[in-house]
C-alpha cells in the first residue's frame, strides 16, 4: 500500500477575521493557498466553496481556525512550510494568532487517496497531546516513517559511535 501524509494544525485568532487586527492574514490567504496548490508533492486541502478553511468550526471557540492538508511526504510539506513563499506568512503568526493548547500541529500517514475528516484530525490532535509522537501521529520534529517504510537515520545519528 501506498501512504501520504496528512496534517492539521490549528490556531486561535487575536479577533475576528473581520477585525482590522486580522486583515494581513485574511489578505494573504489566497496566496498562500495558491502557493499549496502548486507545491511540489501538494495532494489536498481542507476548504469550502470560499477557498479556504477558515469558516470550518472543529472547535467551540469561533476564534479557532483549522487547517488540513495532504502531502506526498514529510519532505514535501516541510519544503512548502519552511522553504516557500509560506515562510513569509509564518514569520507574521504572532501578529494575527496566539498560542492555542500546547499541540498545534499533527502529522500522520493515511492510504494514498483517502483524505482525512476534521473529526479524525482533532483527535490526532488530541492523542499528540495526550501521547506524544507516536508511529501514528507525529511532528516535524520527530517525524515517523511510512507504515512498512525503513526507520529514517536522522543526520547526526546512528551510524559510528
Amino acid at each position: 500500500m501506498t501512504w501520504q501524509l496528512a496534517q492539521i494544525n490549528v490556531a486561535r485568532l487575536h479577533a475576528p477575521l473581520d477585525d482590522p487586527r486580522t486583515q494581513g492574514f485574511v489578505d494573504g490567504l489566497q496566496r498562500v493557498n495558491a502557493l499549496a496548490d502548486e507545491a511540489p508533492g501538494f495532494v489536498w486541502r481542507l476548504q469550502t466553496e470560499s477557498g479556504d478553511a477558515t469558516e470550518i468550526q472543529a472547535f467551540d471557540d469561533e476564534l479557532v481556525i483549522v487547517n488540513m492538508s495532504v502531502w506526498d511526504s514529510v519532505e514535501a510539506l516541510g519544503d512548502f512550510v519552511y522553504r516557500s513563499g509560506h515562510v513569509e506568512f509564518l514569520r507574521r503568526k504572532r501578529e494575527w494568532f496566539e498560542r492555542y493548547g500546547s499541540v498545534q500541529v499533527a502529522l500522520w500517514w493515511v492510504p494514498a487517496g483517502s483524505l482525512p475528516t476534521v473529526g479524525e484530525g482533532v483527535a490526532r490532535l488530541a492523542t499528540l497531546e495526550a501521547n506524544g509522537p507516536t508511529a501514528d501521529v507525529f511532528t516535524f520534529r520527530r517525524p515517523a516513517p511510512a507504515p512498512g517504510a525503513p526507520p529514517a537515520v536522522r543526520p547526526g545519528r546512528g551510524g559510528r559511535r
